[in-house]
């Protein structure tokens, strides 16, 4: 009977109910939106710049990251004794030998990032292969290096020249080299793209004279979710006194820092939403109390309890607002799903400081139900307390003199 009296009331004044109803609704869709591009952005960005190069979680040398000296190598076949076979099974473990180099080429010479990798599954952890605009990789020879755009543009040379690097190997040995040009690669960050340097990790190992050791060890997943657990693992079995385990949260620290300030600005809009929000509700429930003291009076003196008549009013508050959220929920969902199979296109500075970072410029909202089933319950909540008003009013209430009023 009170649920069916509540619905009844909160259409006695229909404006009302539409106007804080609509309220309720635009500020479901506007979070729920908000909310879906952030976490798809960010999701997107994060995916898009680790499986780029770093990948999620990287074995190095004790010392590698913090000094990238090419003395600070391990050995991959004494690291693979120790990884436990489950996770060599279940994850591709890429070898890397990295160091800067000299390059020269003509009348000009410039810093390089030389990476030795294993073609195979570098391609499958990077799809580096997917990123040659000139050449081939390593299809038309298996001897030469592929080089970043931008650095084939410094030197003025294509497929097919020959570049001279020069550096210091492992234990200060003197590396120099000498190799042909065979493919150029697309990066959309200008600074790798000026910088990079692939050749086989053989070649690498050979240049630097580091035999069969490397400096980092990639293990290929996909899902981030995954993450701390491998890592644990890793830390576990692994000697911690010769190996680093580092994930992308420690090899990235500036991504996570921007992605920080960014939730956090966010979550400041939300609040201010939520707060206009809670006023135009707790003005709702004002009027509906001041307007109906006569008919709680009449209620209360013909024999009605207080806790039914309060239980009616946060009856009627909390239909009001699960109206708002109700429509908010119909139009969010399917637009939010659309946006997602159809994401924004980025063009200009935004996309500009979306490739500096190696990411592809494009903003794809996430579609997670969590997100919307959020909205529902901070409305719930909010609601709820607010409904505790008339609690307050119908307790201190006179029957006789609320009948005057």
């Amino acid at each position: 009977m009170l649920l069916s009296l509540a619905w009844r009331n909160i259409w006695r004044n229909k404006r009302r109910t539409l106007i804080t109803a609509a309220s309720v609704l635009f500020a479901v869709l506007f979070s729920s939106v908000m909310q879906s591009i952030q976490r798809g952005t960010w999701d997107h960005m994060v995916d898009n710049v680790v499986n780029y190069y770093y990948g999620y979680i990287q074995v190095q040398g004790k010392k590698f990251w913090d000094d990238r000296s090419i003395d600070e190598v391990i050995d991959r076949q004494t690291l693979l004794e120790q990884v436990p076979d489950r996770i060599k099974e279940d994850y591709p473990l890429v070898p890397r030998l990295e160091s800067f180099a000299l390059a020269s080429g003509g009348n000009r010479t410039q810093g390089a990032l030389m990476i030795g990798i294993d073609a195979a599954k570098e391609d499958q952890l990077t799809g580096l292969k997917g990123r040659i605009s000139q050449g081939d990789y390593w299809e038309s020879s298996p001897e030469g290096i592929l080089v970043g755009e931008g650095l084939a543009q410094n030197f003025k040379i294509g497929v097919g020249d020959t570049l001279i690097f020069l550096s210091q190997g492992y234990h200060g040995v003197n590396a120099v080299g000498e190799y042909p040009v065979r493919g150029l690669i697309h990066f959309a960050s200008p600074d790798l793209s000026k910088t990079m340097v692939y050749l086989h990790l053989t070649d690498a190992q050979q240049f630097y004279g580091t035999g069969d050791q490397v400096t980092s060890v990639v293990v290929g997943l996909k899902d981030k979710d995954e993450v701390s657990t491998l890592v644990n693992t890793l830390r576990s079995d692994l000697d911690t006194s010769q190996y680093a385990v580092k994930d992308w949260q420690q090899m990235m620290p500036e991504l996570m820092q921007a992605k920080e300030m960014d939730t956090a600005s966010a979550n400041v809009i939300l609040i201010i939403l939520y707060i206009i929000i809670s006023f135009g509700i707790l003005g709702t429930i004002l009027m509906m109390t001041k307007d109906r003291q006569y008919e709680l009076g009449v209620l209360l003196s013909i024999g009605m309890r207080r806790m039914q008549l309060f239980g009616m009013m946060w009856m009627e508050v909390i239909m009001i607002g699960m109206l708002g959220v109700g429509l908010g929920f119909l139009i969010s969902v399917p637009l939010v799903k659309y946006l997602s199979l159809h994401p924004f296109q980025m063009s200009g500075e935004y996309a500009q400081a979306y490739e500096k970072f190696g990411a592809e410029p494009i903003i794809p909202p996430a579609f997670d139900w969590g997100i919307f089933s959020w909205q529902v319950l901070f409305v719930f909540i909010i609601t709820s307390l607010l409904a505790l008003y008339p609690f307050w009013v119908i307790r201190k209430m006179r029957p006789v003199e609320a009948m005057r009023q």
